[in-house]
């Protein structure tokens, strides 16, 4: 990815890498917070800090939608399951002409 040359700094890997990890279980607004007073303390590009900060979203929303389809999953599961059970022939009192 090219960047301009505007004396501003990339966030780059390692310090995403950091970042990502000091704010994996925080709430998105906290995480937002935290940040921006990190790259406060630096001359990093805004467009950088947006594109870490979009990344991380994406993340979280892509964590929540396979926690509601491991959810789904199991219920469809649990459903099919029920189903063979009931649907089983009795082993009990069913031995004719075998």
């Amino acid at each position: 990815m090219e960047q301009q040359n505007t004396g501003q700094r990339a966030l780059d890997s390692i310090e995403r890498a950091k970042l990502g990890i000091k704010v994996f279980n925080m709430p998105f607004d906290q995480a937002e917070e935290v940040i921006d007073d990190y790259v406060s303390q630096g001359n990093y590009d805004p467009a950088s800090v947006e594109l870490f900060k979009d990344q991380l979203d994406t993340q979280r929303h892509i964590q929540e939608k396979s926690v509601e389809l491991l959810s789904t999953g199991a219920q469809i599961l649990r459903l099919v399951i029920n189903a063979v059970v009931k649907n089983m022939p009795s082993a009990t009192g069913d031995t004719s002409n075998s």
